[in-house]
């Protein structure tokens, strides 16, 4: 099944995030083309991650803090951004400015 226009932009974005970057879901969508769809790209994460093989530990919420409630998605999660470089302040905070990938519209397309 081919994948719509939308999720297949979103899909690249979070493959080409570099190590040691975060981007927001909001952030994602926007830049798939749709400012709306920041759920979509928690759906995308949530059921095609395995299959193709997405960093989804770079992707974060729009205040810079890990949003997953699941322990141990948790605990993955900040132990693979610490690995790459990535300091995590309390309350899972990340700081967007330091960390945040900032790819242009024309860089994902």
């Amino acid at each position: 099944m081919k994948m719509k226009p939308f999720t297949e932009r979103a899909v690249k974005i979070i493959k080409d995030i570099p190590p040691g970057k975060v981007m927001t879901y909001g952030q994602i969508a926007a830049l798939a083309g749709s400012h709306r769809a920041a759920r979509q790209v928690v759906r995308i994460l949530h059921s095609m991650s395995e299959k193709y093989n997405l960093p989804w530990h770079r992707v974060i919420n729009s205040k810079g803090e890990i949003g997953i409630q699941d322990q141990e998605s948790l605990y993955f999660q900040k132990k693979s951004l610490q690995s790459e470089g990535v300091i995590i302040a309390k309350e899972n905070k990340i700081d967007l400015e330091k960390y945040q990938h900032r790819p242009s519209v024309e860089e994902v397309e």
